[in-house]
């Protein structure tokens, strides 16, 4: 090889090198700046539950990636929901068990209403803090289907189905409810909320009996919650990452792992224009399938 492609050769070499230290370092201080922390590093992560609960595929997966991260030790769950759909609601709440098993602390903190499904998942944690007026309980579910038969009537509109399955138009718009689908639907409704009350009276280390007293849809304030033994103290955010901490066996003031931002056209546009919330608002449909709520 000639003494000019040796250089040519040996300086290609030296920036490949440079761009491998490089990519190498910004993949640490990602890591780092995500939560992954320095070796060693021992950290109280906060992870946010926000508005109508629909889709949980985001939170569950960061919870997941706080159970598997070392250098986290507890995790706080912040929660400002009026609840939500039924089946993501669990899933969070299997979550969360599944780090309290795993020997992480979990807490969770509620802002200005967690009610419903959003107490559902409050229930699961270790320790639960509250506002004194937060608006909280509401241990019940709903089910809301629209009946427009004298509507279509006035516009002449003729519905027509056709099904194959006596009941597979449950919860038609167009016609009255039979009073046997009334049945079939008010029984799936009471293994649901037997289902959260369950949840409920195992999260909580509560006698069933005292839950189903209290789970008949109403809501507390916090400070009413704190009496009956469905939160267990008066706080805010700090206070519940001190009390994370404190089960956690970290010192005071611990390190804080800050909720991941994901940004949203439909937020912006939201926050931008003043459009109200648009999830669960039921729409007619040929056949209605109406998800069941946890809903305050």
């Amino acid at each position: 090889m000639s003494p000019r492609w040796r250089v040519l050769a040996i300086t290609l070499g030296v920036m490949a090198g440079v761009i491998v230290v490089f990519l190498v370092t910004l993949w640490a201080l990602l890591r780092v700046t995500e939560g992954g922390g320095l070796p060693g590093s021992r950290k109280v992560a906060v992870v946010e539950v926000e508005g109508v609960i629909v889709d949980t595929s985001d939170l569950v997966r960061d919870l997941k990636d706080h159970l598997d991260n070392s250098a986290v030790r507890a995790v706080v769950v912040r929660i400002n929901s009026p609840g939500g759909v039924v089946g993501p609601t669990q899933e969070v709440y299997a979550t969360i068990r599944r780090l309290e098993k795993a020997g992480k602390p979990v807490v969770a903190s509620l802002s200005a209403v967690a009610a419903s499904g959003g107490y559902y998942i409050a229930a699961a944690a270790n320790r639960i803090y509250a506002n004194p007026g937060t608006l909280t309980g509401s241990i019940g579910v709903i089910m809301q289907m629209p009946n427009v038969e004298g509507l279509f009537k006035k516009i002449g509109v003729d519905y027509v189905v056709v099904k194959a399955g006596e009941h597979k138009d449950i919860g038609n718009p167009a016609r009255p409810m039979t009073p046997d689908e009334r049945r079939i639907l008010q029984t799936l409704l009471d293994d649901v909320h037997a289902q959260f009350i369950d949840a409920v009276a195992e999260g909580r280390r509560m006698d069933r009996a005292a839950v189903v007293a209290l789970a008949d849809g109403r809501i507390f304030s916090g400070a009413q919650a704190k009496e009956l033994k469905l939160v267990d103290a008066l706080g805010g955010l700090d206070d519940a990452i001190e009390g994370a901490a404190q089960l956690a066996g970290l010192p005071p003031k611990p390190r804080v792992i800050q909720p991941r931002r994901r940004f949203s056209i439909l937020d912006l546009l939201r926050s931008q224009l003043d459009l109200p919330g648009l999830v669960g608002v039921p729409v007619p449909r040929p056949i209605l399938r109406t998800p069941l709520y946890l809903m305050d």
